[in-house]
């Protein structure tokens, strides 16, 4: 694939944003071969993702960010600016489902998630054979009821070891505590299923098949403080009906959160979701 520069940049809405931006490009033969923008008029707050020929500039990423900080600091820009060739190291957490888990290792060996996974992080020792035939570390870290502090002090250490820029939390089913979710804000990714506050707690697909729903999906979203409550980054649904079993739910369910984790996750490395507030802008 073609080297690329991505520059994604959210700031107050005004007058001349695209311009200063495509005037800037120009002026070093910048070639975009991607431009999407959205001014989000509720909020007065502008979003805008470029994709840059890298072999059109005359520099690199550092060269680049000190050349843009004027044009940054006169718009109040919230901006980065990344590399294609740079994968994204992204650490996957895990705990007894395997669906989303074996799903994104699939993913990942056959290229289509051009990413690194520097370990796998679970509660369980379920998959440990699974995950180091892929040639990837393995870290148990079991979660003491009376003392979760000390696992996830444990967690936080192994992912700052990996130098990881994303978590995925592949079906982990603890709940992280909040230092951990302001310290990795925009970083973590969850999956859920989205018939939430519906049917919360245990064999959510059994109470959802008691209630005869016509419906069944799930939720990609970045974890915050508040369970289940972060900015929603992707969502997709399947049709059920009378004739579904439960255990035709279940499976429906574990491959809507599959395609839904993935293409979240997908979205999220190539810088394509910008969080304001709550919100998410995704230009997909």
């Amino acid at each position: 694939m073609e080297r690329t520069y991505t520059l994604v940049i959210s700031c107050p809405d005004r007058v001349g944003i695209v311009a200063k931006v495509s005037n800037f490009l120009a002026m070093y033969g910048g070639w975009i071969t991607e431009a999407s923008h959205h001014s989000d008029q509720m909020a007065n707050w502008f979003f805008m993702r470029h994709e840059i020929r890298a072999d059109t500039v005359p520099f690199g990423l550092e060269e680049f960010r000190t050349a843009f900080a004027p044009i940054a600091r006169e718009f109040e820009m919230d901006w980065y600016i990344s590399d294609s060739e740079e994968k994204k190291r992204v650490v996957l957490m895990a705990s007894k489902e395997s669906h989303c888990l074996v799903d994104l290792l699939h993913r990942w060996q056959s290229g289509e998630l051009k990413i690194e996974i520097p370990c796998v992080i679970s509660n369980h020792e379920d998959f440990r054979d699974l995950v180091e035939w892929h040639g990837i570390p393995y870290h148990y870290v079991p979660v003491d009821k009376n003392n979760k502090q000390e696992s996830f002090d444990k967690v936080e250490q192994l992912v700052e070891e990996a130098n990881a820029d994303c978590i995925v939390l592949a079906r982990y089913m603890q709940i992280l505590p909040p230092n951990l979710c302001e310290k990795y804000a925009g970083r973590v990714i969850n999956i859920h299923h989205s018939f939430l506050p519906s049917f919360a707690g245990a064999k959510p697909y059994h109470q959802a098949y008691e209630r005869g729903v016509k419906l069944i999906g799930a939720t990609c979203h970045y974890v915050t403080a508040e369970l289940d409550a972060g900015p929603i980054i992707d969502q997709d649904i399947q049709r059920v009906s009378h004739r579904h079993t439960i255990e035709d739910m279940v499976r429906l369910g574990k491959d809507v959160e599959k395609a839904v984790l993935a293409r979240g996750l997908r979205w999220h490395i190539e810088d394509r979701v910008l969080v304001h507030e709550n919100k998410t802008v995704v230009f997909n």
